[in-house]
């Protein structure tokens, strides 16, 4: 018998409306990367964008194309396109960071933003990460809402 813990690969598919709840704790658990204050204080409007009533209408929207990414029983990334040509959502829990999951959600939404230029308001961490799609930093970092992040377009 061996001692090596079986590696669920992670499969993404199209988000669904019983996501919803575990989608909005995802994104809740990686804010301290783009709230300014790392408890979320004064953000309040913006995480009301992202309760499970929120990201069901989100998934509901025509307008949006929402991925989830599972492992195993677990949602371990996000992803979404708004009017095909905005990179509205793009998350992965930190268990999962630096296993190219945000590269795999971007090659299958990046077909979907067919709108120029597409944009993306990214976290100060994750820029290098969008330079790395193609993006290039389109303005100074905006701190709107209790948010801070770097608008980007390609």
């Amino acid at each position: 018998m061996s001692n090596k813990t079986k590696i669920i690969q992670p499969v993404i598919r199209e988000a669904t409306l019983s996501d919803a709840q575990e989608i909005s704790e995802l994104i809740r658990s990686v804010a301290h990367y783009f709230t300014i204050d790392p408890a979320g204080v004064g953000a309040e409007r913006f995480l009301q964008t992202i309760t499970p009533e929120a990201i069901a209408g989100y998934i509901e929207n025509d307008d949006i194309f929402y991925l989830a990414v599972v492992a195993g029983e677990s949602i371990v990334g996000v992803g979404a396109v708004k009017n095909a040509s905005h990179l509205f959502h793009l998350f992965v829990c930190e268990a999962y960071q630096g296993q190219q999951i945000a590269r795999r959600m971007w090659n299958q939404l990046a077909p979907r933003l067919t709108g120029r230029p597409v944009t993306v308001n990214s976290t100060l961490a994750a820029v290098p990460v969008y330079e790395k799609f193609g993006f290039k930093i389109a303005g100074s970092k905006v701190e709107r809402d209790g948010i801070a992040f770097v608008p980007m377009n390609k």
